[in-house]
């Protein structure tokens, strides 16, 4: 009997309770179909001897921003790695604007105010520098943006005229009362219209980029966090464009896309017994739709902002504003009448909930939503929980639901945590075994591009939890290495319904997996940002090869 592939003296760890290690994999039709003595008699019409490389199955990031990170590829880095002080970013400014056509927009993306002295780029010194160009820099929050004149002049404003901001927004102020160019939250759409639709074949090539940026770092399935909203998303036709992508061959990424809820509509009389309101996607489309490429997932509801940006809504003001506690982007009443329609209607929910005052609004509308209309198995997703308390852990724990951490947060942005919340309150960021502990399947993410999106690194820091400047953020929160692993690839299945099909490396699962330069569950825990990459494969074909580990016998 001869099937594609068979892959031997390897270091397998399956993530599988059943059967945690293997040696020997075979694959057949993009699926395992046998590990170790499933395999005896059985031969392939290629075998690779992998020199016992470890193998872990894809990393599936369960909140990445795909389509943002390629097209962001394209458009001026300010993150701090290249801008680590509001001169350089003005100088880089300046010199990318001068480069442009005239009439072009200056893109950038990535700032961060708490790396540039607290301080955010204003908006007359951008119009002194821009030639003339509209302005628009992307904080590395992505729930707020600088903007110059002529940016406001282009989306229909007069600069000169007070700005009315909407709900859910704010404008930045200097000392003496003057707009400086800031939107936060709600406040991005009085210039985001005239951003979108960002063109098809532009979107087309940002995902293509994305996606062998993917390969490279061992991700094979991601979920996008937001597609076809006003807040997010790049326009009304977004899913055409991976669909696009994809039958040009060009997407090599298992992707499953949430569609913003300012994209659901009234669909009217469906026919369904007891539901007064159809409400959805047109044709009834619901989460779940599509095959293991490319489906469409929960429904995305953004309840707050940034902790970092001090927007998220918090149950009390934030350590080093105070007078502010943040601000929730829906009226209450409204934001927990779409969430109970959204469930009725057969969605899972993600709800962006970041300060602890979000976190509750969510939680009373999921149980009020299961006590009107009971549902089975409905895993609503909590995005990012930034701040937690021990009672708010218990109603998640307990109402079934999947809280979605970011690890990578905590080294790249935990300085920024202490100065917001306090020592205090510090240890109730981004909590992670407390969950798991419980039985949780907790699942791994990055938000990328709002930090690096690479798996590993992620990895690293939901095991150290240590913040660039050194501090310990709540260790008793700390993962085992495998615990992290599991999260990166079971979790993040289980966390969209396809637990079934992937995360694990066990007959019928698909064949994604990722060879690695050392076992993640076996080197000392402040190496694993060390690991490699060396080798990817997606339905069963390698996609990606480093340093040629996958000659064939």
């Amino acid at each position: 009997m001869y099937i594609d592939t068979i892959i031997e003296n390897a270091n397998i760890t399956t993530v599988s309770a059943t059967r945690p290690h293997a040696h020997t994999i075979g694959i057949l039709h993009g699926r395992v179909v046998g590990l170790d003595d499933d395999l005896t008699g059985v031969d392939a019409h290629t075998r690779i001897d992998l020199n016992g490389a470890p193998v872990v199955p894809g990393f599936n990031d369960a909140h990445l921003h795909f389509s943002m990170l390629g097209l962001e590829m394209v458009q001026l880095d300010l993150t701090p790695a290249t801008t680590p002080d509001l001169d350089t970013l003005y100088r880089r400014v300046k010199e990318y604007a001068a480069r442009r056509p005239e009439d072009a927009w200056v893109m950038a993306q990535g700032y961060d105010q708490n790396k540039l002295g607290d301080r955010h780029p204003d908006l007359e010194v951008l119009d002194k520098i821009a030639g003339g160009r509209p302005v628009y820099l992307l904080h590395n929050s992505h729930h707020m943006a600088v903007v110059n004149s002529e940016a406001l002049r282009r989306a229909g404003h007069d600069p000169a005229v007070e700005l009315t901001c909407p709900n859910g927004g704010a404008l930045g102020r200097r000392d003496d009362g003057t707009f400086n160019g800031l939107l936060q939250e709600q406040a991005m759409t009085l210039v985001t219209h005239v951003l979108r639709p960002v063109p098809q074949e532009d979107l087309i090539d940002g995902l293509a980029a994305a996606s062998r940026w993917c390969l490279q770092n061992g991700i094979t399935s991601v979920t996008e966090p937001g597609v076809s909203g006003t807040m997010i998303g790049h326009g009304p036709a977004d899913i055409r464009a991976y669909q696009e992508v994809r039958d040009r061959g060009l997407l090599t990424t298992r992707l499953t896309l949430m569609p913003y809820i300012d994209a659901l509509h009234d669909l009217g009389d469906i026919g369904v017994d007891g539901l007064e309101e159809g409400w959805g996607i047109d044709l009834g489309i619901r989460s779940g739709l599509g095959d293991d490429r490319l489906r469409l997932g929960p429904v995305k509801i953004m309840s707050d902002g940034s902790l970092i940006g001090r927007t998220a809504a918090m149950c009390c003001d934030y350590h080093d504003t105070p007078g502010n506690a943040g601000l929730l982007q829906w009226d209450e009443d409204e934001m927990r009448r779409l969430l109970i329609t959204a469930h009725r209607n057969g969605w899972q929910i993600a709800a962006h909930a970041i300060g602890d005052r979000a976190l509750d609004e969510v939680l009373d509308a999921y149980a009020e939503a299961q006590r009107l209309h009971p549902r089975t198995d409905v895993r609503h997703r909590l995005e990012h929980v930034a701040v937690a308390s021990d009672e708010q852990v218990s109603r998640i724990i307990t109402g079934g639901h999947i809280p979605v951490p970011q690890g990578r947060f905590l080294s790249e942005l935990g300085d920024g945590f202490e100065a917001a919340l306090g020592a205090d309150r510090l240890d109730l960021a981004y909590r992670m075994r407390s969950f798991v502990d419980a039985g949780v399947e907790l699942p791994g993410s990055t938000d990328a591009p709002v930090v690096p999106g690479e798996a590993i690194l992620s990895i690293h820091d939901m095991v150290n939890r240590r913040s660039a400047g050194g501090v310990h953020i709540g260790p008793q929160e700390s993962l085992t290495a495998h615990q992290a692993l599991r999260a990166y690839t079971h979790g993040s299945a289980y966390a969209v319904h396809e637990e079934d099909t992937k995360g694990t490396l066990e007959p019928g699962k698909l064949a994604d997996l990722v060879v690695l330069s050392d076992p993640i569950d076996e080197v000392e825990p402040s190496h694993i940002k060390d690991i490699q990459v060396r080798a990817t494969m997606v339905g069963g074909e390698f996609l990606f090869d480093s340093d040629g580990v996958l000659a064939p016998n």
